[in-house]
């Protein structure tokens, strides 16, 4: 049984491989690298919001060319706010909305994003919120280190991290 919700799609290929982006009528709701199984994540997305995503490279186009601005260096920001309807409620989602406001070429630490989330001592939480983001850019987890600047983890997928750190010039 379909919702009234809208879903579409398009990839974009980018230096760390296509993207799939996948957006509601509120935002984009899911990104997958080529790496994370996109078809996958696609499917659960469909069956979680009960509705079919479509292709729509043209209605999209204004995203693909922000992602491709990007990752040419030129873009900083995306226009698209995130659609967290995929994420648990409460506190990971506080932690993902927080992250979403992290500007380019700026850090954050797992600590400063609980307590701005609402939980001063739940770093770890914070860190396990954002490993389990479906929203990859949009929600800049990237953004996000140890309280020591070392780059902490990414799931396996630290060389990704380390990779836009650079790209953004917070990495050397």
């Amino acid at each position: 049984m379909a919702t009234d919700l809208t879903l579409r799609h398009l990839s974009v290929e980018t230096p760390l491989g296509e993207l799939l982006i996948v957006v509601s009528d509120d935002g984009v709701l899911l990104t997958a690298f080529e790496d994370e199984e996109p078809g996958a994540a696609l499917e659960r997305a469909e069956r979680a919001l009960r509705t079919p995503a479509r292709p729509a490279d043209v209605e999209l186009a204004g995203i693909r060319r922000e992602v491709s601005d990007y990752f040419a260096g030129v873009g900083r920001a995306f226009s698209a706010p995130p659609d967290l309807r995929l994420v648990q409620t409460g506190f990971p989602r506080r932690v993902l909305a927080v992250t979403a406001r992290i500007p380019y070429g700026i850090l954050a630490t797992y600590g400063d994003v609980a307590a701005e989330a609402g939980s001063p001592r739940g770093a770890r939480a914070a860190g396990n919120a954002l490993a389990r983001c479906p929203i990859e850019l949009f929600v800049p987890c990237h953004r996000v280190v140890h309280a020591g600047r070392s780059i902490g983890g990414y799931g396996r997928y630290e060389h990704r991290k380390r990779w836009l750190l650079r790209h953004e010039g917070i990495l050397v």
